[in-house]
């Protein structure tokens, strides 16, 4: 009489893992890269270092992150425990007359980045950003470090947008130079625009938001359904568009509800 074998489960339905893509050890090793991990990281490395690195571990993480969803092993709105705790870190050190940038998520270091000494990093401090303290401006910054950042900015953004700025600052008006000025006059260009590559996207308007907003504070349930509900009242099709100004700030919420818990 023949023993069952155990099934093993598909490669192409495995989760990639923290273990899979950097050299950690830790409890997080072995857990799936989860999509808010990946936005988070993103917004760490815009803000701290003025974009996110081409191949650095936030592109790295999103590749994976989706290729997770893709998979169903995880939700597009889920966060790792360890991430959700820690957050990201990016620190400075001096090594040599040279800059070391260190990265580390849910407290495991994942890559490193050498500058040299007289290159200028922004002004923002090098210092943690915990997904579950995420403002209207940085969540607006993950749409453009995102897929949607490629989207052309049309009413329903703009509106959106304007919602976010509004309950930001407090103020009904829009102010002039702000990002949700940018977005309604791209919004009119597009209209009027017939060629594409030259129509503005949203990775240009929403890239450095957090300067662009006289005040900013992190997200809170009621702002994310204010947005949402702008984004659908000015779209026929009466959806959100995936990864954009509604979805960011709905995803932003939960993670401050979070930290809350």
């Amino acid at each position: 009489m023949s023993q069952e074998q155990p099934r093993r489960t598909p490669a192409d339905q495995e989760p990639v893992k923290y273990g899979d893509i950097f050299q950690v050890s830790g409890e997080i090793a072995s857990k799936p890269v989860a999509p808010t991990d990946a936005a988070t990281a993103q917004t760490a490395e815009a803000i701290a270092l003025g974009q996110t690195q081409k191949g650095g571990p936030a592109a790295v993480m999103q590749s994976a992150a989706d290729v997770n969803v893709r998979r169903g092993v995880v939700g597009p709105d889920d966060v790792t425990e360890a991430t959700r705790q820690h957050g990201v870190s990016i620190s400075e050190t001096d090594f040599g007359g040279q800059r070391v940038i260190t990265e580390a998520v849910g407290g495991e270091v994942v890559g490193s980045l050498v500058v040299a000494g007289q290159e200028d990093l922004p002004a923002s401090p090098l210092s943690a950003i915990n997904p579950a303290a995420m403002t209207i401006g940085q969540a607006l910054e993950s749409v453009a470090l995102s897929a949607a950042g490629d989207k052309t900015v049309d009413e329903s953004d703009a509106a959106a947008i304007q919602v976010m700025e509004s309950r930001a600052t407090g103020r009904d008006q829009v102010i002039q130079g702000s990002v949700a000025s940018e977005a309604q006059s791209a919004a009119k260009h597009n209209a009027r625009t017939m060629d594409e590559g030259k129509k503005t996207k949203l990775r240009d308007i929403l890239a450095g938001a957090t300067s662009k907003l006289p005040d900013d504070r992190a997200v809170t349930k009621e702002d994310a359904e204010a947005a949402v509900g702008a984004e659908l009242r000015n779209k026929l099709e009466m959806t959100t568009y995936p990864r954009g100004v509604a979805e960011a700030m709905v995803t932003a919420a939960k993670l401050n509800q979070q930290q809350q818990h």
